[in-house]
């Protein structure tokens, strides 16, 4: 079968060529993408910024992949998916190699802007991510789309927690983290990931045009059916904004509340990190079987209830361990839906409006994301260490009541 053809099999069958190489170059990113969630903050730490200083610099990346996104996203349902992904990656892969070679904090800040460090987009191609969704699901259809979109998530997850695990490197090498340079020389990790997903997405083939339908079927009930999915989009759009307001105010941080909270050091953040996206991984694992056998929808929402009530016990640790296993426990039921959201997001509208439901989706969500790490980054600083875990949890469960009454009755797991 060709490559850009939409793609339907059994589950067994190998999936695309196209769709290996896009789940490869996931996992490759993500690495460095782990590397930076588990130390980023730290770095900023150690060169003294102060907590609203740090969440204002995760700010400015959020932010800059909201406009990108703005801006890449429509296009990928018009110009080439691949040369946008590309695109990207050579972006990512300088803004690592500048950010290890030039030791000026001027120079830190734009790399962190463009390439978003710190912020743990699970491997996710930062602002070009809705491009690398609807290619996926351009890709392959049905239960096939489900198996890939989930199996990119775990992917991620697993690349995550490899890069975490990897920040302990200089201190296993005996350099430890008195030194800013063993901290620059950690982006090594992320520029290592960028080249290798470069490789990978350059050996892909251009996916063929979707089939449009002919123009005397196009006009016949094509505005009902447009209003019909903007309805949805809009739903989306107010769902992923309170999501992404929630996941701003704690996820981005975690690194710098450990440290803070319990005075740890990344190399003893990063690894515990790593657990957590290898439970993040069992997770997606697990929400793709639950998605297959009860819908995607009332997956999501049962498995981040789990999530939210572990949420709330976090910030009553006593001691680290508990903090860290809970926060790990935590990441296996609310990170496991990642693929099932795809999905959801995937089957609100017809294949050549998919890049535009992915950027709906990646927008709503990046905008109010920008504004958490200030929030967060503030009160942690203040000593405020139980207020951004309950303040979150807030906004989740309103999340999760609206997801379910928006998406509940909608059958989106088969388009």
């Amino acid at each position: 079968m060709r490559s850009g053809a939409c793609y339907s099999a059994d589950v067994h069958a190998p999936l695309p060529p196209n769709v290996r190489r896009l789940l490869a170059a996931r996992a490759a990113r993500s690495l460095g993408q782990g590397v930076t969630v588990a130390s980023f903050s730290l770095y900023l730490q150690a060169l003294g910024f102060s907590g609203a200083a740090i969440g204002t610099v995760l700010m400015a990346g959020l932010l800059f992949g909201a406009l990108m996104t703005l801006i890449i996203g429509p296009l990928s349902d018009k110009t080439s998916r691949r040369a946008l992904l590309i695109g990207y990656e050579v972006a990512a892969a300088l803004a690592a190699l500048a950010a290890m070679l030039v030791p000026d904090l001027a120079v830190l800040i734009v790399a962190a802007t463009v390439a978003g460090f710190g912020r743990g987009a699970n491997g996710a191609a930062g602002p070009f991510s809705p491009v690398e969704q609807a290619w996926l699901a351009r890709e392959v259809a049905g239960e096939e789309r489900r198996r890939a979109l989930s199996l990119n998530a775990t992917l991620g997850f697993l690349g995550m927690a490899v890069g975490a695990a990897l920040v302990a490197l200089p201190a296993a090498l005996g350099a430890g983290f008195h030194n800013l340079a063993s901290y620059r020389a950690l982006f090594g990790l992320p520029l290592a990931g960028s080249v290798v997903a470069l490789i990978l997405i350059a050996q892909t083939r251009v996916p063929a045009a979707a089939p449009r339908p002919a123009r005397a079927q196009a006009h016949k009930g094509e505005a009902s059916v447009t209003r019909a999915e903007n309805r949805l989009l809009r739903r989306l759009a107010t769902v992923s904004a309170i999501n992404g307001f929630a996941i701003g105010i704690v996820n981005p941080l975690i690194a710098y509340w450990f440290l803070r909270r319990f005075d740890q050091s990344p190399a003893v953040i990063g690894p515990a990190l790593a657990v957590s996206f290898v439970l993040a991984s069992a997770g997606s694992v697990l929400g793709g079987r639950l998605s297959r056998r009860f819908g995607a929808v009332r997956s999501v929402v049962w498995m981040r209830l789990v999530g939210l009530a572990v949420l709330v016990a976090i910030p009553f640790s006593p001691t680290f361990l508990v903090a860290a296993g809970l926060y790990a426990l935590r990441s296996a039921f609310n990170r496991g839906t990642a693929g099932a959201r795809q999905a959801v997001a995937a089957g609100l509208t017809r294949a050549e409006r998919r890049g535009l439901s992915a950027s709906v989706q990646s927008l709503s969500t990046q905008l109010p994301r920008a504004a958490g790490p200030v929030l967060g980054g503030w009160l942690i600083h203040r000593g405020e260490f139980v207020a951004p875990f309950l303040l979150t949890a807030a906004m989740q469960a309103l999340y999760l009541f609206l997801y379910r009454q928006f998406f509940g009755g909608i059958a989106t797991e088969a388009s």
